[in-house]
């Protein structure tokens, strides 16, 4: 298991594992740009395709709307198994299946090898990119996660993307005797909704010495923030890093909306100001961590289809919480609870109802217009694109 902190890390792994495939590359991502990284990752799988590898990606087709019909038509005509999820028609070019996002980025590799996180296969997660380069987090696994991993990325291939109807497969007397310590899990609309979710807060309530949350959006349910609180109220140090160079400014005014709520409990919060920050990723009493694309806020939490891994392994949360301490030391202004503005009397009444409103926006207004979101498989130009249900 291997830790990658943004694109230079991570690029240089994916693009090294899809040359050595051999017989499979399964991939899904939110967002796939044209740009350097792009154009780089399309490069490689039309050479994996050509010489005999099965290519199956599933992309998001809000996220990765723009993908030129050459970009695209290289990709089937060399053997490539694309699959649009949600593609809709936009009213004056406005996109409106705003909702529902398939948000996951998995890779798998010849049954072998794994990568799950938050990074997109664009330019804007390297650093010279610029000022607006983001920070962010992937991993790399093996072992019989991997199994589970693809298991689930074939099934939701056909199942408008969701995965529905996987079951993790149960653990081998050899996995038992190995002590195999990483779980995959994903969030779907259906019997997994709040399975990301039950993760954290079952971390929080066991928690004893620490926990260490860095989420690039993070506006979570009352149920969340309570037992947040009181594992910090317990004595447990709670450290949140937080975007304090947003690429969303409505991120940041979000989360500073809870400020008082937290620091109220004894909670130390951080902004990060070296650029925007784009990980999903916590560390808890040095054993226990997560790597992910599921952010802290209402669209990972109830609308959004998404996937973190959850690892019990002190080597590796020593490294994560190392990285996570280097960002806390010199890359963030800590935010001191006398600088955070008192809220008014009545709020201790109406901030659960607040949250809970919130919270269940995006779902309420999913459902206008109502669509049950499928994956089109995008064919060579000789064909129509069909749904696959």
């Amino acid at each position: 298991m291997h830790l990658l902190e943004n694109g230079e890390e991570y690029f240089a792994r994916v693009f090294e594992a899809i040359d050595a495939a051999r017989r499979e590359v399964l991939m899904e991502t939110f967002i796939w740009f044209e740009d350097k990284v792009g154009i780089e990752l399309h490069k490689r799988l039309v050479a994996a395709a050509k010489r005999g590898v099965r290519v199956h990606f599933l992309v998001d087709a809000f996220g990765s709307p723009d993908l030129s019909e050459t970009f695209v038509h290289e990709l089937t005509e060399a053997g490539v198994e694309l699959r649009m999820y949600d593609r809709q028609p936009t009213l004056f070019g406005i996109r409106l299946n705003v909702f529902r996002r398939m948000h996951r980025k998995l890779v798998a590799i010849d049954e072998e090898l794994a990568f799950v996180g938050g990074i997109n296969y664009s330019a804007d997660h390297l650093q010279d990119f610029g000022p607006e380069a983001k920070q962010d987090y992937a991993v790399e696994v093996q072992g019989p996660v991997v199994a589970d991993i693809v298991s689930f990325m074939r099934r939701a291939m056909v199942t408008r993307g969701t995965g529905e109807q996987w079951q993790p497969a149960p653990p081998s007397s050899d996995a038992a005797r190995a002590g195999a310590t990483v779980c995959f899990v994903p969030r779907d609309n259906g019997r997994r909704s709040r399975a990301i979710e039950h993760q954290y807060r079952r971390a929080f309530n066991d928690a004893t010495r620490e926990i260490v949350i860095a989420n690039a959006y993070f506006f979570p349910g009352y149920g969340f923030l309570r037992d947040l609180r009181r594992a910090a109220r317990r004595g447990v140090d709670v450290h949140l890093i937080f975007q304090g160079q947003p690429d969303t400014p409505l991120a940041l005014m979000a989360a500073r909306a809870l400020y008082r709520y937290l620091v109220d409990a004894g909670v130390h919060i951080h902004e990060y100001c070296e650029r925007p920050f784009h990980g999903k990723v916590a560390v808890i009493d040095g054993q226990w961590s997560t790597v992910g694309s599921s952010n802290l806020d209402p669209l990972s939490f109830s609308l959004n289809l998404e996937a973190n891994v959850f690892v019990r392994d002190e080597a590796f949360a020593r490294v994560l919480r190392e990285r996570l301490g280097h960002l806390m030391q010199h890359h963030c202004r800590v935010v001191e609870p006398a600088s955070v503005p008192r809220g008014r009397f009545w709020q201790p009444i109406t901030r659960p109802l607040l949250f809970h409103v919130l919270r269940k926006f995006p779902e309420w207004a999913g459902w206008l217009p109502a669509h049950t979101p499928r994956t089109a498989l995008v064919r060579p130009p000789a064909h129509d694109a069909e749904p696959t249900s």
